[in-house]
């Protein structure tokens, strides 16, 4: 198996409905963001997918959250915006980009600081 990985960065605020603490109150983070696709075969250049075009997919839906207020993302109303949560958004807008390119998504992680980090994938 092959897998490429590119990390990328988005700021945005958010709050944690009915979560007993800090987090409740309006705050912001620079996340990171960790993409990682994977394949058995390489294609004819020798590639599992382009970074360039990884990084492209990737930039799209983390445009969608750069500099937002998650909760005001219709995702997020019902969801959530937790970095498990953010994983997920951003794993299952990312998905059918790497299918395009013959790629499965192998996993997303969220880094909220330097030390915590959820991971989603299928």
């Amino acid at each position: 198996m092959f897998k490429v990985k590119i990390v990328m960065s988005f700021s945005a605020a958010h709050f944690l409905r009915e979560y007993k603490g800090k987090c409740e109150s309006l705050h912001g983070h620079n996340w990171k963001v960790e993409v990682i696709a994977a394949t058995p075969e390489l294609n004819a250049l020798g590639m599992a997918m382009d970074f360039n075009d990884l990084k492209k997919a990737a930039r799209e839906v983390l445009e969608t959250l750069d500099h937002k207020n998650l909760n005001d993302i219709e995702y997020f109303k019902k969801t959530n915006p937790s970095s498990e949560n953010i994983a997920r958004y951003i794993y299952l807008h990312l998905k059918p980009q790497t299918e395009m390119h013959k790629c499965r998504l192998h996993e997303v992680g969220v880094w909220e600081t330097d030390t915590s980090c959820a991971v989603y994938s299928e």
